[in-house]
C-alpha cells in the first residue's frame, strides 16, 4: 500500500487513434509540473499516476494548472486481492468525515469478482456498522469515497478539479498582445487551455510608462506561464512610434491607428515565433476601438487569423474569469499601459477603412520605426 496522486484526463478520450500523441504530450506536462517535488510520473490504463513527491499539496496544487488534466485526485494504492483490507482503508479514508457520503466504484477490471454495485454496498455496508454517524446519500453526498479496480485498488475521497481542455503545444502556437488589463490575460488563458502554445508581446511606452508598469505585465505573464509551462515575453519599445502616431494624425483616430501599428508588430514577432495567429482581449463595443468597423480595419493590416476569445464576453464575466485563474487582483494594480497614453477625447467609433489609411499616411514612412521597435525588443523567458 502506497501514497500517489491520480490524474486524470477527459477530452482526449475522444482522440481516437490519435489518442497516444495526445496522452504522451499531457504525460510530458505533468511531469514538467512535479520536476520540483521528485515526483515520478507514468501514465498506464488511462490514468497518470504521479509517485514520492516531497510535498503533496504543492504538487496538486501544480497538476490542477495544466491544461489538458481534467482532475487530481491524491490517492492509497494498494493490493486488489484482499477485499477485507481495502473495506478497512476506505473506512480509515473516512476518518474525521461528518454527514453523508456514497461510494462510487469503477471496476476497470472486468475478470475481478465483484461488480461495481456489489462494490458499493458491500463497502457501503462495511463503513455504516463502523460509523453509524454516517448516513448514505447517492444523490447529493457531502463526501464521496472512490474506488477504482484496475492492476491494483485505488481508493480517494478528496477530488480536486483541472482546467481541463488539451495539453499546450498539441494545437499550435499564437502571440498574445498581453497588456496590464483584465483582458488580455483572460483571453490568453482560454486559448491556451485549447492546447494552444503562446508566446506574448507587449508594448512599453517609456517614460509614460513606467518599470512598474513592466513588471505588472510579466506577473501577468508569470501566472500564465504557470498553466502554459513557461512563455517568452516580448517587451516592444514604442514610445517613437506613438508619438509619431499623437503628432501626425488626426486625433479621432491615434487609438485606432496605434492598434493597427500594434497589430503589424505583433505580427513580425509572431513571425519570429513560428506562430499562426495572434490573440487580443477585445470585447465588441467595450471600447471605441472594439466595435466592429473598428475591429474590422484593424484586422485590414494583418495577413493571419486574429483569436478573440472574449469578443461575446461583458466586463463582469470576464472579471469572473480573472478572478478564477488569479490575474485579477495583479491586473487591477494601478499602473497604465501604453494604451492609456495619448487617449483622444472623442475617439472614432465607426471608422471608413479608406479614411483610416489616409490618416495614417499623414505619419509618412515609418519602416524603419516598425523595425527598431521589433529590432530593440526586450527578450524575457519565463
Amino acid at each position: 500500500m502506497r501514497e500517489l496522486i491520480m490524474v486524470r484526463y477527459g477530452e482526449i478520450y475522444l482522440k481516437g487513434l490519435n489518442r497516444p500523441y495526445f496522452q504522451n504530450l499531457l504525460l510530458s506536462r505533468v511531469k514538467n509540473a512535479v520536476k520540483p517535488f521528485g515526483g515520478q510520473t507514468v501514465l498506464h490504463d488511462s490514468r497518470i499516476y504521479v509517485r514520492g513527491m516531497t510535498d503533496v499539496e504543492a504538487c496538486i496544487q501544480a497538476l490542477t494548472r495544466v491544461f489538458g488534466v481534467h482532475s487530481v485526485c491524491p490517492a492509497i494504492e494498494m493490493g486488489k486481492d484482499d477485499f477485507e483490507a481495502i473495506c478497512q482503508q476506505a473506512l480509515h479514508l473516512m476518518e474525521g468525515l461528518e454527514g453523508t457520503f456514497k461510494v462510487y466504484a469503477r471496476r476497470a477490471d472486468k475478470r475481478y469478482p465483484m461488480d461495481s454495485p456489489m462494490i458499493n454496498a458491500q463497502l457501503g455496508g462495511y463503513i455504516l456498522s463502523r460509523r453509524p454517524d454516517l448516513r448514505v446519500d447517492i444523490r447529493t453526498p457531502d463526501h464521496a469515497l472512490n474506488v477504482e479496480i484496475r492492476d491494483y485498488a485505488y481508493l480517494y475521497v478528496r477530488v480536486y478539479p483541472g482546467p481541463g481542455g488539451m495539453p499546450v503545444g498539441s494545437n499550435g502556437r499564437a502571440a498574445l498582445l498581453l497588456s496590464g488589463g483584465i483582458d488580455s490575460p483572460v483571453a490568453g488563458y482560454m486559448i491556451a487551455k485549447r492546447g494552444v502554445s503562446l508566446c506574448a508581446v507587449h508594448f512599453h511606452s517609456f517614460p509614460y510608462t513606467g518599470e512598474r508598469s513592466k513588471q505588472k505585465v510579466l506577473d501577468l505573464a508569470r501566472i500564465l506561464s504557470g498553466y502554459c509551462g513557461g512563455m517568452r515575453v516580448y517587451v516592444v519599445p514604442f514610445t517613437e512610434l506613438q508619438m509619431r502616431i499623437h503628432e501626425q494624425c488626426p486625433e479621432d483616430y491615434t487609438t485606432l491607428i496605434m492598434r493597427r501599428y500594434m497589430m503589424r508588430i505583433a505580427q513580425r514577432i509572431a513571425q519570429k515565433e513560428r506562430a499562426q495567429a495572434l490573440i487580443t482581449g477585445e470585447s465588441i463595443g467595450q471600447v471605441a476601438s472594439q466595435t466592429m468597423s473598428a475591429l474590422a480595419c484593424t484586422d485590414q493590416v494583418v495577413a493571419g487569423p486574429v483569436f478573440r476569445p472574449l469578443i461575446g464576453f461583458d466586463k463582469s464575466e470576464i472579471i469572473a474569469y480573472a478572478e478564477r485563474i488569479g490575474t485579477y487582483e495583479t491586473s487591477c494594480l494601478p499602473y497604465e499601459d501604453c494604451c492609456t497614453v495619448f487617449t483622444p477625447r472623442h475617439p472614432v467609433t465607426q471608422p471608413k477603412p479608406d479614411k483610416t489609411e489616409q490618416a495614417e499616411q499623414k505619419m509618412g514612412d515609418v519602416e524603419a520605426l516598425m523595425e527598431a521597435a521589433v529590432e530593440n525588443a526586450e527578450v524575457i523567458d519565463l
